[in-house]
C-alpha cells in the first residue's frame, strides 16, 4: 500500500479549484508515466491535439472532453519538481 502525502495533496487543492473544468475521473498509468483527466463521463473523443509540450487535448464535437499528460512524472512546477520521492 502506498503512503498518502498530505503535503503534496495539500499543495495541488488550490490549482485544482481554479480548473474551469469538472474532472469527472483520473488516472495515472506509472509504467506508462500518464496521467489522464476526463472532465466528460462517458465520453468519446472524434479529435484530439498534442501541444509543444506533450499534452494531449481530446475532443468530442468541439468540446473539450479530457487531455492526457505524457511524461507525467517528469513535469515541474515553478522550480519544483513534481515528483514524488517514496
Amino acid at each position: 500500500m502506498h503512503s498518502i502525502d498530505i503535503k503534496t495533496i495539500q499543495d495541488i487543492i488550490t490549482p485544482l479549484l481554479k480548473i474551469s473544468f469538472e474532472i469527472n475521473s483520473y488516472s495515472y498509468d506509472e509504467k506508462a508515466d500518464v496521467l489522464y483527466l476526463n472532465f466528460k463521463k462517458p465520453s468519446h473523443a472524434d479529435d484530439s491535439e498534442l501541444t509543444d509540450d506533450d499534452i494531449i487535448i481530446r475532443y468530442e464535437n468541439g468540446e473539450i472532453v479530457g487531455i492526457t499528460v505524457l511524461h507525467a512524472s517528469e513535469r515541474k512546477r515553478g522550480n519544483q519538481d513534481v515528483r514524488q520521492n517514496n
